[in-house]
């Protein structure tokens, strides 16, 4: 029996089109978990949640997304680059707005050069469009591994209520699964992860820095993995994404969701 599905987590950084005829083309560059909620809060004004330089300007609408950052701070950085391309000395290269250059022709330049600068070439984002009307053709085009995407975002995985039997055996399933790294045959400790294979039926478990080794073997000259193959089953795997997986917990999702509005508050004072 393999393992049951955990609940996945979403961290995305998106971009807002004014539809309003006063304000219309004005664009904001946000950060959510939760993006149907956000734009709601948004439409409906600070007092609901939403951002003040949205306030009062609706009706908003979500126009893109990127998502499969690893962590809510990865999300927070990338965002704010994308909001001060001037200030950020990733973006050196990026011209300043031009006086005929649309915002949100402007934002999307942007958007652009930071998928093919460090930081971010290496994470496995998706960049969605939610509203497929609004697509433009990004120069420079993202990285082959960075798909782009249409219609909204996927749910997280629910998962299955197990019966008492299931349970049983899931935990004795576990108990063998996690005794020791299939790479290095050393016994795996509970801090030390493990890492899974996300594949359906893959036996895979790793220590990271096993993995991170057996990874960088077809990467050389690296200091963090892109994208390989599970040394297992030898299906692709992404690096961010394999990671990600490992920090899911639903609590902590609940805190992100209340602390959305915190972080925003901080990032627009």
């Amino acid at each position: 029996m393999g393992p049951t599905a955990r609940p996945g987590r979403f961290f995305g950084v998106y971009l807002l089109y004014c539809q309003n005829p006063r304000h219309r083309g004005r664009v904001y560059v946000g950060f959510t978990v939760n993006p149907a909620r956000r734009v709601r809060q948004h439409n409906a004004g600070r007092k609901k949640g939403g951002a003040w330089r949205t306030s009062g300007r609706g009706p908003w609408d979500m126009v893109l997304i990127l998502h499969g950052f690893p962590s809510a701070v990865a999300a927070l950085r990338f965002e704010w680059a994308w909001q001060h391309p001037q200030a950020s000395r990733r973006l050196t290269h990026v011209g300043p707005r031009l006086r005929s250059e649309a915002s949100f022709a402007f934002h999307l330049r942007v958007l652009a050069h930071m998928l093919r600068a460090p930081p971010w070439v290496r994470l496995p984002l998706t960049l969605r469009w939610l509203r497929p009307d609004f697509r433009h053709e990004l120069s420079p085009a993202p990285p082959p591994h960075m798909p782009i995407a249409f219609g909204p975002p996927p749910q997280p995985l629910v998962p299955k209520r197990l019966t008492a039997s299931e349970a049983d055996g899931e935990r004795q399933w576990d108990l063998e699964a996690k005794a020791s790294c299939m790479l290095c045959a050393r016994k795996l400790q509970d801090e030390e992860g493990p890492l899974c294979c996300p594949h359906s039926g893959c036996p895979l478990r790793a220590h990271i820095i096993c993995l991170a080794e057996e990874f960088l073997r077809e990467d050389p000259g690296q200091l963090l993995p892109l994208e390989s193959h599970c040394p297992s089953c030898k299906n692709s795997l992404l690096w961010g994404s394999l990671v990600g997986q490992c920090h899911t917990d639903t609590e902590e999702e609940e805190d992100l969701e209340l602390e959305e509005e915190h972080w925003t508050d901080l990032l627009e004072t």
